[in-house]
């Protein structure tokens, strides 16, 4: 089991920059596969980045070149920094992860993006 905590979400203009984390409650260095998705209101859940053990990422194309996942494993944290953020990222943050069959995910964060 894990528990996921996100923290670094907030108001901020148009442009601007955020950067989001997720604490994990255990050591994430044997995970596989951590990432961030996000819920806008009235909308589903979807994926933004994933990151492997190894380092390798994966982004959603509205997000490519913008947005910057990472994991600083000594810190058993998940980051997503996110740059030139535009009005249509405003959603809940999620961090995301999956051991063995059952998912996890955590509280989330909002992120509102002002044009």
């Amino acid at each position: 089991q894990v528990r996921l905590v996100e923290s670094g979400g907030g108001l901020v203009q148009a442009g601007g920059s955020l950067r989001l984390s997720c604490a994990a409650s255990r050591n994430i260095i044997s995970i596989v596969t951590m990432g961030w998705y996000r819920q806008a209101p009235g909308k589903q859940r979807e994926l933004v980045a994933t990151i492997t053990d190894g380092g390798s990422t994966n982004y959603a194309d509205s997000v490519k070149g913008r947005f910057t996942i990472s994991r600083e494993n000594a810190k058993n944290t998940v980051y997503l920094q996110m740059n030139s953020l535009k009005p249509e990222d405003t959603a809940v943050y999620y961090c995301y992860t999956r051991l063995r069959i059952e998912n996890y995910w955590g509280q989330g964060t909002q992120v509102t993006v002002s044009d």
